[in-house]
């Protein structure tokens, strides 16, 4: 089976949950299940809007960190979100909004999706960080698991 390829969308702000993120999925990568992407990965030289576009385009699985650094940048809200929504809209991808900090959402696109971690509690807001993105991965582990069916 071919690993569901993942794109991550979030604010350099957020870059440390965002490892934090990859960190947890790591069994389902280690499993061949999924092949993540996400901006840091393009290389020097390399065109990174290109690089963007490209990824994004072939993403089975966009998860887009939420926060309020996120809905303030106007390429991750205007382009990567946008172009994310309009592929989910068109039956192309699947999009996880994943809330990792405070911040007004709900009456963004994203409020019209089902969002992670459990109850869309921020993962910021969880008494322990490991538990919040354990939650985060069994949620992802089941839309790639579904993902994978025919």
């Amino acid at each position: 089976m071919k690993p569901i390829d993942v794109f991550f969308s979030y604010s350099h702000r957020d870059e440390a949950m965002r490892d934090e993120l990859a960190a947890h999925l790591s069994s389902l990568r280690r499993s061949g299940l999924i092949h993540e992407w996400h901006d840091r990965l393009i290389p020097a030289g390399e065109s990174w809007k290109h690089a963007i576009d490209v990824h994004l385009e072939k993403a089975h699985l966009v998860l887009v960190l939420v926060s309020a650094d996120f809905i303030a940048s106007n390429y991750c809200y205007e382009i990567e979100m946008k172009r994310a929504l309009e592929r989910r809209e068109a039956g192309q991808a699947r999009v996880v909004p994943i809330i990792v900090r405070a911040c007004d959402w709900h009456q963004t696109p994203l409020g019209a999706l089902q969002a992670l971690p459990r109850d869309a509690k921020p993962v910021a807001e969880w008494q322990s960080r490991d538990a919040a993105w354990t939650d985060v991965a069994r949620g992802i582990r089941a839309v790639v698991e579904g993902l994978a069916r025919p």
